[in-house]
């Protein structure tokens, strides 16, 4: 009986084949190797990061206060039941009062009553106490004014009568700018029509006015 053998060629070739395309493929996977997406830097995805950039401060500009510049002021001040009006006012104009001028301030003091039984109004002392600024801060001020009063026991401020007075400021440094007035009434009130007993009110104030510069 005849027996049917195999080609050993044809095997051979197939064996061959089959090696050489599994090599191939091995090669061709070796050959990709990282993909793109997972190589360093492909994700665009991530902004830059922008610097911060710090806005540049501007100047400040501080105005001067200068409660004269119409040429008058006028306080409304209160010293316990007594209520005060003061008129502040200089006789130079205000684009005179340089540093180095002479600056005369008036004022004009009428006192009321909120409970009037007829007592009198008296200002015994007023003083006055200057302060002097600067583009960097405080400068040296002259020395405080005051008017101490001549008769017992002081100036009759009732309405109608009033106080008037006018102190000099003398000249400052001149890099001065502005200057503050702080101003201390000191007040006598009878105790009752026609008596010699006092009971003693304060009232302060502030006045602030620009120094005009050449």
């Amino acid at each position: 009986m005849a027996r049917r053998h195999g080609v050993p060629g044809r095997r051979t070739g197939v064996l061959a084949a089959a090696t050489v395309l599994t090599a191939a493929l091995v090669a061709g996977l070796s050959g990709c190797g990282t993909a793109p997406w997972d190589q360093p830097g492909f994700n665009t995805a991530s902004a830059t990061p922008k610097k911060s950039s710090t806005p540049t401060p501007t100047a400040t500009i501080t105005p001067i206060v200068n409660e004269l510049a119409t040429g008058s002021t006028q306080h409304e001040l209160k010293a316990g039941d007594i209520s005060l009006t003061v008129t502040y006012y200089s006789t130079l104009s205000m684009d005179q009062w340089t540093a180095e001028a002479n600056k005369p301030l008036s004022f004009s003091m009428t006192g009321k009553l909120g409970t009037d039984q007829g007592q009198k109004i008296y200002l015994s002392r007023v003083s006055v106490t200057p302060a002097v600024g600067g583009p960097t801060g405080s400068l040296p001020a002259p020395a405080p004014l005051t008017d101490q009063a001549s008769v017992a026991p002081g100036y009759l401020v009732k309405d109608p009568y009033s106080y008037s007075q006018t102190f000099v400021l003398p000249a400052l440094d001149p890099a001065a700018t502005s200057m503050t007035l702080s101003f201390t009434y000191e007040i006598l009130l009878q105790s009752a029509p026609d008596s010699t007993d006092y009971a003693k009110q304060t009232a302060t104030d502030q006045l602030t006015i620009a120094i005009a510069q050449p």
